[in-house]
């Protein structure tokens, strides 16, 4: 992960908070939830880099470097790194904030590989 001490200065792709509904049986937020959001932001960018249907076919090096706790507030921002042929990768940043503070934390990167799709789910060129 590549640790910035600040947040991009663009808005963020989604903006969540964290309930306690997405908890793991130790109290702090399900890898898993954070996770789909992370799918969630990339797919935003993949759909209209794409102008259609896109599906996510790998993530890369995804690692957890600092809990997200109840009531934070998940901003997550996402970049389009390259486009292939069919192909999209998305690089997505999450920042955790405490719900009552301003300052932020990274607590998590990943790269997404996402290939755009037709209407039989078959891959397709990237309309750009």
């Amino acid at each position: 992960m590549t640790d910035h001490p600040t947040p991009p200065e663009t808005q963020p792709t989604i903006r969540v908070i964290a309930m306690p509904t997405d908890t793991n049986p130790a109290g702090d937020i399900f890898g898993g939830w954070l996770m789909s959001q992370m799918d969630l932001a990339a797919g935003t960018v993949a759909a209209r880099v794409s102008q259609g249907r896109a599906s996510t076919v790998s993530v890369e090096e995804i690692q957890f470097h600092r809990p997200v706790l109840v009531g934070d507030e998940v901003s997550l921002y996402a970049e389009l790194l390259k486009v292939g042929r069919t192909s999209m990768r998305i690089r997505v940043r999450a920042w955790r904030r405490a719900r009552h503070q301003e300052e932020s934390q990274q607590v998590t990167e990943a790269v997404f590989t996402f290939v755009a799709l037709d209407e039989n789910a078959r891959p397709r060129a990237v309309y750009r």
